[in-house]
């Protein structure tokens, strides 16, 4: 096996999908192994190691909500759900139970893979002992404060939260859902303010931003240079 790839579990019970996914993920250069129910995929788990797992929610006998709570106690590794459109509370219930994303069917491939690849992004980590750059912006997270043309502005520990997880996946939307879940505020309102006083402190212009912008019905996305 080679080291330098990422290797995948598929857990759904469905065969068509499950070999659709294997055949496409593996042509994009990952390793990719399959399961067809919660049995196989922790025998799997009990001696291979994983770097992200595509787990369906509806399966026989254990389902991917319990399964995936079961996996989460025991090790750290990425989870998407794959979901029926339009549950809007049982993806809530994914994500409280420590999934990483989700995804509703049916889905185009190649938006899976784009969200393997930011989630494999993620865990590659910020390094919070060094400086990042941001237009005239200097975020130091360590010491949680932002330099903008010599004038330091502190950051809290929420807006911190934000911060690492946007810098980490540039490009990326973030629904008020994604950013709630990261920092913890369950109010769209307060979440809405926060975005608001991290622009004061990262932008030239707060009400035309060039770096933290509103992506409108979506959320919020972090451009850098």
């Amino acid at each position: 096996m080679e080291n330098n790839k990422n290797h995948i579990l598929i857990v759904d019970d469905d065969d068509r999908i499950r070999n659709l996914l294997k055949d496409y993920l593996s042509e994009n250069d990952y390793i990719v192994s399959t399961a067809e129910n919660a049995y196989q995929a922790k025998d799997r788990l009990s001696y291979l190691k994983f770097d992200i797992i595509i787990l369906d929610v509806m399966m026989p006998g254990q389902d991917g909500y319990d399964l995936t709570k079961e996996i989460k106690k025991q090790i750290k590794v990425p989870i998407i759900l794959l979901t029926a459109k339009g549950e809007v509370e049982n993806r809530i219930k994914g994500l409280e139970l420590g999934a990483d994303d989700y995804i509703g069917k049916p889905f185009e491939p190649k938006e899976l893979l784009l969200r393997i690849k930011n989630i494999i992004n993620k865990n590659l980590k910020i390094d919070l002992k060094s400086k990042h750059k941001i237009g005239a912006a200097e975020i130091d997270l360590n010491k949680m404060t932002i330099n903008f043309k010599n004038k330091l502005k502190k950051i809290n520990n929420t807006e911190k939260k934000v911060l690492i997880e946007m810098l980490a996946s540039p490009g990326v939307t973030f629904s008020r859902e994604e950013i709630g879940k990261i920092s913890g505020i369950s109010q769209e309102r307060s979440i809405d303010v926060m975005i608001t006083r991290l622009r004061q402190k990262l932008e030239e212009n707060p009400k035309n931003p060039k770096y933290l912008q509103t992506i409108r019905g979506s959320g919020y996305v972090l451009w850098i240079e």
